[in-house]
């Protein structure tokens, strides 16, 4: 039986991924904001959540994130940028996962291989941005993936088994995704969880630092 950690865990993905994980018999601690007052845009409260946590985890998953805070929708260009709304984005996608890896070390094992997955989105690609727009989530979601990377190569130094990546859900069919479906096919949450949770399973330290999509295909920075 393995141990696993979900911060978010009362979103639409990270409910899944902990209801996919027990479902497999894994032992399951959860965070959220919304029953443990996890904020992840407050840091005493992320310190504070996050030191009631023990357990060495085989599995830590970050589900957390927004892509409308405060009302303030996705920028159509460049020209609408809003100073406020884009810090309100790097608060929550950046900062957030970033506090959270502050505690990594002290939590995964050093004799065995264990995973840290923060999810990301394919639109925090750079390399693979044809068409413009949301300016400040794609930012957020850059930023995280360096965060990302960065943790990875200062974990290798003490924990050579683990692997520290950033995953790209898809499009799933949550709260979060609903006014911006559109014509995109999307995957339930409890679909997506099993995507996650396959590629977390054939994950190797070699892979640590990376980001991958559902399927497991690397994601151009």
């Amino acid at each position: 039986m393995n141990k696993a950690l979900v911060i978010g865990a009362s979103g639409g993905i990270g409910r899944a991924i902990v209801a996919a994980l027990r479902a497999r018999g894994d032992a399951v601690r959860e965070l959220s904001r919304s029953v443990d007052g996890m904020d992840l845009t407050d840091p005493a409260a992320v310190e504070c959540a996050m030191e009631t946590v023990e357990w060495p985890f085989d599995l830590i998953v970050v589900a957390t994130g927004a892509l409308e805070i405060n009302g303030a929708a996705p920028e159509k260009t460049i020209r609408a940028v809003d100073a406020q709304a884009m810090m309100d984005q790097f608060a929550l996608n950046a900062v957030g996962p970033a506090l959270v890896l502050r505690h990594v070390q002290r939590l995964l094992p050093r004799d065995r291989r264990s995973v840290i997955a923060v999810l990301s989105a394919r639109v925090g690609s750079i390399g693979d941005n044809r068409v413009g727009g949301w300016v400040s989530y794609r930012a957020s979601k850059a930023a995280v993936n360096q965060i990302v990377r960065t943790a990875s190569i200062e974990l290798a130094r003490t924990h050579s088994q683990a692997v520290c990546v950033s995953l790209h859900p898809g499009t799933v069919a949550t709260e979060f995704t609903r006014k911006y479906l559109g014509r995109h096919p999307a995957v339930t949450p409890e679909t997506a969880a099993q995507n996650l949770l396959a590629v977390v399973d054939g994950l190797s330290p070699e892979d640590s630092g990376g980001f991958f999509d559902w399927a497991g295909k690397p994601v151009p920075w």
